[in-house]
């Protein structure tokens, strides 16, 4: 069973993946090579036996479960970091605090296709995707187990994806990861301040400088962050106020497939064939929320964060949280605007 441990001194939790277990080893570095073919790759459509069963997915009506035919599979992950059985089993060792590994880990494998990515791919094709990510977030969210619920995509090995077959993630977790709740204090001291979402100020702002704003589409925009701690980082906002990423309509989820599409066109135009990551920070479970965020959905806004693997973490930024940005995000922006 995995843990979960808390560092007493950061306050951050720490997922021990004792399964997953690896010797000194396992972790050597080899030369990046082909990463599959759809004769072997478990995600491929006529390979279903390879994963466990789905536990949803788009398909025609009448078809079978865990059989070819599907534009859209979602499963638990073979090799989770969290299970979903037990109880949490909270408890001290000392001034150490753990609890048992407890949560949800599922795969949504995006397409049949095992080459195209998301700007290969048409908006309708794309949409099943967000749509995917919203029911399965409601549907997890019934488990009161479960505090937060995290969505993140890992294109390319160098990005953390083990299999080439373009798919996501969703990771279930019984507490508030550290991230979430410093973007949920800082949104909250704003609010108090100035009763207003500090998100839509950022919005504002950015739309009236234009300086790091790379698109606007009907529901959404998308700027290169002030502070991006990354080179030609990017969020993605809805431009009306929205807390929850389940409180998306199915027209704007349609507007983000094609937004999102787009930004991966810009990338490998700009870039090349880059990999990179996404995630998408939304509000916590309502429990959760109301005990520790109250107003959360006054003053917290739902949006993406894209990065390309561009940089590698160095000593420096592991030992002061500062993270070094060769490339100014106003420049940044440029580059992708100028992307047709």
């Amino acid at each position: 069973m995995p843990e979960l441990r808390r560092d007493p001194v950061l306050g951050r939790w720490v997922i021990i993946a004792t399964e997953r277990g690896k010797r000194p080893s396992d972790f050597n570095q080899e030369a990046e090579g082909d990463k599959g073919t759809p004769s072997n790759c478990p995600f491929c459509t006529g390979n279903e036996e390879m994963t466990p069963p789905e536990v949803a997915a788009v398909r025609p009506p009448g078809s079978q479960p865990d059989s070819p035919g599907w534009k859209l599979r979602v499963m638990p992950n073979k090799f989770p970091a969290l299970k979903i059985e037990g109880q949490l089993g909270r408890k001290g060792v000392g001034i150490y605090d753990k609890m048992n590994g407890v949560g949800a880990h599922e795969v949504v494998v995006e397409s049949p296709d095992h080459f195209k990515d998301l700007d290969q791919r048409d908006i309708e094709e794309n949409l099943l995707i967000y749509k995917a990510y919203r029911d399965r977030i409601i549907d997890l969210s019934r488990d009161e187990r479960f505090e937060y619920i995290l969505v993140f995509r890992n294109y390319g090995s160098r990005a953390g994806a083990s299999l080439s077959h373009p798919h996501s993630q969703i990771i279930a977790t019984p507490i508030i990861p550290k991230r979430v709740t410093e973007e949920l204090t800082g949104t909250q001291q704003h609010y108090r301040l100035k009763k207003r979402c500090l998100f839509c100020d950022i919005i504002d702002q950015e739309q009236m400088l234009e300086e790091r704003v790379v698109l606007v589409s009907n529901h959404f925009i998308v700027i290169s962050p002030f502070a991006s701690g990354q080179p030609f980082g990017l969020w993605i906002l809805p431009t009306r106020h929205q807390a929850d990423y389940t409180q998306s309509s199915d027209d704007e989820l349609r507007d983000l497939a094609g937004v999102m599409g787009r930004l991966v066109a810009k990338y490998k135009k700009t870039l090349g064939d880059v990999h990179y990551n996404y995630l998408i920070h939304t509000t916590p479970s309502e429990g959760a929320l109301e005990e520790n965020f109250p107003y959360g959905h006054a003053h917290y806004h739902w949006h993406i964060e894209m990065f390309p693997r561009l940089t590698k973490t160095a000593g420096f930024e592991w030992g002061t949280g500062f993270f070094i940005n060769p490339t100014p995000p106003e420049e940044a922006a440029r580059y992708l605007r100028e992307v047709v």
